[in-house]
C-alpha cells in the first residue's frame, strides 16, 4: 500500500456482468432537520454503561486507510440467541475471540484463532462463533484467502476457504461482512483476480456457507468494482439484502443477489476513485438496518455529488464521473420501503461544511427507533477524499424510521471500533479502547496497542 493512496487496487475491470434478479425498493420521503456540530446539548435517555475486559495479547487499534488516515482497527461485537456476546480482535498471534456474559463481563477465556489476519465479521452462537477472516494460501500474488472458521465448544469444527486457484481468486484484505440466518452463512467480501478475466483487478464477491461449512448455490463470484464499502442483512429466504460503494460507477448501490450491478439501483452517488466513497472500511460504511415492517435504512459519511455523469472516456458506457459536493463528509441517511425495487434519494442529516464527520454507524433501537453515531473533526483540512482535524467529540443521536431527530445527540466518551451486538432486550453493546482520537496528522509507524477493551452498552 502507498501513502498516498491504495493505487495498485484500483484497476477496472470490464466484462463479465450477470443481470439484476433482485434489488431493494423505493424510499418513503425522508423529513430531516439539520444540526450543527459543535456545541451539541446533552439528549435525555441515552445513558452508556461500560466494564472493562482485560485482553490477553497487546491489540494495535489503529490502522492506516487511505491517504494514511487514522482508522480504528476493527473489531466485531456479536450476540448469540442465549444472550452471551462474543467480540473478536486481531493480535499478533492471530484473531482474539473473547466470551462475554449478557452484561458485558469476560466469562472465559480467549479463542485463538491462529494464523487468521482480519475481523472480517462475526456471528456468535451459543457454544461457538463463526469468523470471516484471512488465511493462509498459495497463489501467483502470494495474499491470502478469504475464509470462514467456526469454532464449537472451543474446538475448530471446520475452516472453509472462500477463494482460490479454483476461482481464480485472492483475499489480500475483506472489507466484509458475515451474516446468519439460522441456515446458513453470507459472506460478502473484496477479491483479487488471480487468473481468467479478472486477473489483477479487485471486485468482490458473495459466498454462503452452510450450517457445516459447505459452499452453498446463490452469491456471485465478481461483483461490484473495487469495493470498499459493504452492507449485508441476513433474509429468512433469498438471497441476503446487501449493499456496495462502487468507483467505477462511482456511488453506493444496492446489490442483492446480483454480481456487478451494471442497472443496480443506486442509493447516492459518489466520487469514488481510488475506491474512496463514503468510508473507507466496511466498519465505517454505516450498517443496514431492517424494520419490523420490512423497510430498511443505512447511513454513511457522504461528500455529495455537485454533479454526476456518464465518463465519456469510459467505452463501456458504464463508468461515471462525480464532483464533489463538499470537500469533508456530511452524514446521510437513505431509507427503502422493501427489497423489491429502486431505492429513494439519500438526505442529509449534517451540513456543517468545516466539519467532517467519520465512523458512522446505524442500529435499531427499541421498537420505533434507530441509534446513529459519528465522530467529528472540526477544523477539517482535506486533500484527496481524507481529511485531518481536531477531534470533537463521539456523537450518539436517535432518529425515527422518517428521519427525525428524536432529540437533541449526545456526546460520549467512548468510540466504536467495529460491529455493534443487537441483544434481545435491544440493548446495544459494542467494543472500543479508552483512548482520545487524534485526527491531526496521517498515521505513520506502527500502531500503538492496548490491554485492555472498554465494552461499552446501551439500553432503550
Amino acid at each position: 500500500m502507498t501513502s498516498a493512496r491504495r493505487t495498485t487496487r484500483h484497476r477496472r475491470i470490464r466484462g463479465a456482468r450477470k443481470p439484476l434478479i433482485a434489488g431493494l425498493a423505493a424510499t418513503a420521503a425522508l423529513v430531516g432537520a439539520w444540526y450543527a456540530t459543535a456545541g451539541a446539548s446533552t439528549a435525555t435517555g441515552l445513558t452508556v454503561s461500560t466494564t472493562s475486559v482485560t485482553l490477553s495479547a497487546k491489540f494495535p487499534y489503529l490502522s492506516a486507510g487511505y491517504n494514511n488516515s487514522r482508522e480504528w482497527t476493527r473489531t466485531a461485537t456479536a450476540a448469540a440467541p442465549n444472550g452471551t456476546l462474543r467480540v473478536a480482535w486481531p493480535a499478533s498471534d492471530g484473531i482474539h475471540v473473547t466470551p462475554l456474559t449478557a452484561a458485558g463481563k469476560r466469562s472465559g477465556a480467549d479463542t485463538i484463532v491462529k494464523g487468521a489476519k482480519e475481523v472480517g465479521g462475526l456471528v456468535a452462537h451459543d457454544n461457538g462463533f463463526a469468523l470471516l477472516t484471512r488465511v493462509s494460501d498459495t497463489n501467483k500474488w502470494k495474499e491470502t484467502a478469504a475464509a470462514i472458521v467456526r469454532y464449537t465448544n472451543g474446538k475448530k469444527t471446520f475452516q472453509t476457504k472462500l477463494t482460490g486457484t479454483a476461482t481464480n481468486d485472492t483475499s489480500p484484505t475483506l472489507d466484509g461482512q458475515l451474516t446468519w440466518n439460522g441456515t446458513k452463512y453470507g459472506a460478502y467480501f473484496v477479491v483479487h483476480g488471480a487468473g481468467g478475466f479478472a486477473d489483477g483487478h479487485f471486485g468482490d464477491k458473495m459466498q454462503y456457507v452452510s450450517a457445516k461449512g459447505k459452499k452453498a448455490s446463490g452469491g456471485w463470484s465478481w461483483g461490484c468494482s473495487h469495493n470498499e464499502g459493504i452492507a449485508l442483512h441476513a433474509e429468512t429466504s433469498g438471497a441476503f439484502t446487501s449493499l456496495c460503494f462502487d468507483d467505477w460507477r462511482s456511488g453506493l448501490f444496492v446489490s442483492t443477489g446480483i454480481g456487478a450491478p451494471d442497472v443496480a439501483p443506486v442509493v447516492q452517488r459518489e466520487q469514488c476513485w481510488a475506491g474512496y466513497c463514503g468510508g473507507t472500511f466496511a466498519g465505517r460504511t454505516g450498517d443496514l438496518v431492517k424494520s419490523s415492517t420490512g423497510r430498511y435504512a443505512t447511513a454513511f459519511a457522504s461528500r455529495g455529488a455537485a454533479s454526476a455523469k456518464k465518463n465519456p472516456d469510459d467505452s463501456s458506457g458504464r463508468g461515471w464521473s462525480v464532483t464533489p459536493k463538499t470537500s469533508t463528509h456530511q452524514v446521510a441517511v437513505a431509507f427503502m420501503k422493501n427489497r423489491n425495487s429502486g431505492p429513494g434519494k439519500a438526505v442529509y442529516l449534517s451540513t456543517t461544511k468545516g466539519t467532517d464527520h467519520v465512523n458512522v454507524r446505524l442500529a435499531p433501537y427499541g421498537k420505533d427507533r434507530l441509534l446513529l453515531s459519528w465522530e467529528s473533526v472540526k477544523n477539517a483540512k482535506c486533500t484527496a477524499g481524507t481529511c485531518t482535524g481536531t477531534f470533537a467529540g463521539t456523537h450518539l443521536r436517535l432518529i425515527d424510521w422518517n428521519g427525525k431527530f428524536q432529540g437533541s445527540d449526545k456526546i460520549v466518551n467512548t468510540r466504536i471500533t467495529g460491529d455493534i451486538a443487537v441483544q434481545k432486550d435491544g440493548t446495544l453493546t459494542w467494543a472500543s479502547v479508552a483512548v482520545t482520537p487524534s485526527y491531526a496528522t496521517a498515521l505513520t509507524g506502527a500502531s500503538p496497542t492496548t490491554k485492555t477493551l472498554k465494552i461499552s452498552r446501551l439500553t432503550p
